[in-house]
């Protein structure tokens, strides 16, 4: 599995690891049982601290992504969901477009609810 990054971006690098992860679970780049490139492979690659894509691995393991085993191994668990993948994805891409765009969380949110409400009229 490739693991990207944008340098560019004011995401942190650490989310980043995590999001790259989490897109290629929910397009079915990755599948429960796959193990993660190694943290250090991970970092040397992409030029970035260790600890840096630990903090990403540690992101999907508190999500129920990932299990990191001893030897820090990180595997796709059973319980990697692809519904709710794509839909944490497409809203973190709702999220940075509204903060883009100006909007308070409350705006942001409220905008959301209308259009949930909106649809299912």
């Amino acid at each position: 599995m490739l693991i990207t990054i944008d340098p560019a971006s004011p995401q942190p690098l650490a989310d980043q690891v995590a999001a790259s992860v989490r897109a290629a679970l929910a397009s079915g780049l990755a599948a429960p049982g796959d193990r993660l490139p190694s943290a250090r492979n991970v970092a040397a690659t992409l030029g970035i601290n260790l600890h840096t894509v630990l903090r990403g691995y540690q992101q999907l393991r508190d999500e129920g992504l990932v299990e990191l085993r001893r030897g820090r191994t990180a595997v796709i668990t059973e319980g990697a969901d692809r519904l709710r993948l794509r839909l944490a994805e497409a809203a973190e891409e709702y999220a940075r477009a509204a903060l883009h765009a100006g909007a308070t969380e409350e705006e942001a949110l409220a905008a959301a609810r209308q259009a949930l409400l909106t649809m299912r009229d």
